[in-house]
């Protein structure tokens, strides 16, 4: 087993409306949705998953959109913020293309070298931008609706809210392998052995920022990557080894997971990188209808019949 993750394999995170959701990650952010599914533990909902063309790992985004669903509380246990990577020379582009789009910007702001910058979705979900010097060794998408050479080349980092950020940084360093690598206030950066995008993650203390509350505008869990099914077992039993209490492996078709809270009340997931979304679409079909897997097929009728129907923004590389 690798003696620590290589990297963020996705986010998951919590919207209202559906259409609102698709709207602003392809219209707006001009990240391809790679496929639509059902929440496996609740049907009637849908499961996004946006990333770059083919949803390779380090690159996705999920939401659940539950319709109506009440605004979350930011605090601490949570996610505070989910950053995006673009080369180092894009930050002007996507100020000026948020702005255009209605989005309000802050920024930017100078963080360990690097330029960000920083809004939130529809929901109030609260997302960065940072111009990245290994984002620019990643081609962007050559089909999607944004230029190519401007386009999100996947997840960043995120940032963990914790009331004591010793107890996380003990599991990220001594159960997960993470190194600290920079600290400026209250933020500690940690680095994983990967290289590329979806290396990092920021601890920040926050001992007054109260309890966080789920909802829409809010992220679920954070999944970390597991090269295949044999690593995922080996991090099983090291993270039970450690104390935590873990899940067993689910199958999420896509990929299989296993999950686990952090000290601080992070939910997160080791996910493999197998076997993928081509799994049951081609590479040029991905995210055109909707998918379930095998054990809601006999329900597909009454599935589709509560889900409400949903329409991508067109684009030179996007699918209506």
């Amino acid at each position: 087993m690798a003696e620590t993750l290589t990297g963020i394999h996705h986010v998951t995170a919590i919207a209202s409306d559906p259409q609102r959701n698709v709207d602003f990650y392809v219209g707006v952010l001009g990240l391809r949705l790679v496929k639509q599914t059902v929440n496996f533990d609740d049907p009637g909902t849908y499961h996004f998953y946006y990333g770059d063309e083919l949803g390779r790992p380090g690159t996705i985004l999920t939401f659940f959109p539950w319709p109506g669903a009440r605004r979350g509380r930011q605090g601490a246990g949570q996610i505070g913020a989910t950053a995006f990577s673009v080369p180092a020379g894009s930050l002007g582009f996507w100020t000026a293309h948020l702005s255009a789009a209605g989005v309000a910007v802050s920024g930017p702001d100078v963080r360990f070298d690097e330029d960000v910058i920083a809004f939130a979705d529809p929901d109030g979900l609260r997302l960065e931008i940072v111009g990245d010097e290994a984002a620019g060794m990643i081609p962007g998408w050559d089909g999607g609706p944004l230029p190519a050479e401007h386009a999100i080349r996947g997840v960043h980092s995120v940032s963990l809210w914790e009331a004591d950020a010793a107890l996380t940084g003990a599991i990220l360093r001594h159960t997960l392998g993470f190194a600290p690598v920079a600290e400026a206030g209250n933020r500690t950066r940690y680095h994983t052995a990967g290289s590329g995008v979806g290396t990092r993650v920021d601890v920040l203390h926050v001992p007054d920022a109260g309890p966080a509350a789920g909802g829409a505008g809010t992220v679920h869990h954070v999944a970390w990557r597991a090269a295949d099914d044999a690593q995922q077992r080996a991090w099983r039993e090291r993270v039970a080894a450690h104390g935590l209490r873990v899940t067993d492996v689910l199958d999420r078709q896509y990929f299989r997971s296993i999950y686990f809270r952090e000290p601080g009340g992070v939910l997160f997931e080791i996910a493999t990188d197998p076997p993928g979304f081509t799994l049951d679409e081609t590479p040029d079909a991905l995210g055109t209808s909707l998918k379930l897997p095998p054990w809601y097929e006999p329900q597909r009728a009454t599935i589709e019949r509560v889900l409400p129907p949903i329409r991508v923004p067109a684009g030179k590389g996007a699918h209506g």
